[in-house]
């Protein structure tokens, strides 16, 4: 996926500002798709000169005027466009699952600590998509259009968050069967 697409998509639920985008960014379509604040900068010039955006400019109190992008007939054009091309199926590429195999090669109890620290960064980001969750979405089975395709893919971070904490706890509990910990537990010190 493109940055233009993610930008569109973000756009088409809500006009805004390059800074305003960027923050919303950081809180949502960020969980599935980096981009610092300077690339959706740039990539806002960029779709504004292809015709897929409009920027406005806002005047505001004390501060320079903002300029505010929406969505033209082009930018949704290219949107549906993309929304049908098909798109390869992600491959997982993890150094964790590398370091996991190697582990035999090196230090056991040092890939313990790092799939731990994983296991335990991936249960907190589990936990924001539960916050998340129940203060947006409190009756997910009423829920239609936008606001239900936000839900499936909030949900599906759910369930790959979920995966990925169990997993590490499995890995764990396999290589160090007598020291087995929980998330948000440190492991014992060797």
């Amino acid at each position: 996926m493109a940055l233009e697409h993610a930008l569109l998509v973000a756009l088409s639920e809500q006009e805004g500002s390059g800074y305003e985008l960027a923050r919303r960014f950081d809180k949502s379509i960020g969980f599935f798709h980096s981009a610092t604040h300077q690339q959706i900068y740039r990539v806002l010039r960029r779709m504004d000169e292809a015709g897929w955006l409009v920027g406005e400019a806002v005047a505001q109190d004390g501060r320079p005027d903002k300029k505010v992008y929406r969505v033209t007939d082009a930018g949704r054009d290219e949107l549906r466009r993309w929304i049908a091309e098909p798109g390869e199926p992600h491959q997982l590429r993890s150094d964790l699952g590398i370091k996991i195999r190697a582990a035999s090669y090196g230090d056991v109890d040092a890939v313990c600590r790092e799939v731990t620290r994983h296991r335990d960064t991936h249960a907190e980001r589990l936990e924001v998509y539960r916050m998340i969750e129940k203060r947006d979405f409190p009756a997910p089975d009423q829920l239609s259009g936008t606001a239900l395709h936000q839900y499936l893919v909030l949900r599906g971070g759910v369930r790959v968050e979920e995966g990925f904490v169990e997993w590490c706890q499995e890995v764990l509990d396999a290589l160090r069967p007598d020291r087995a910990t929980s998330p948000g537990q440190a492991p014992e010190s060797s």
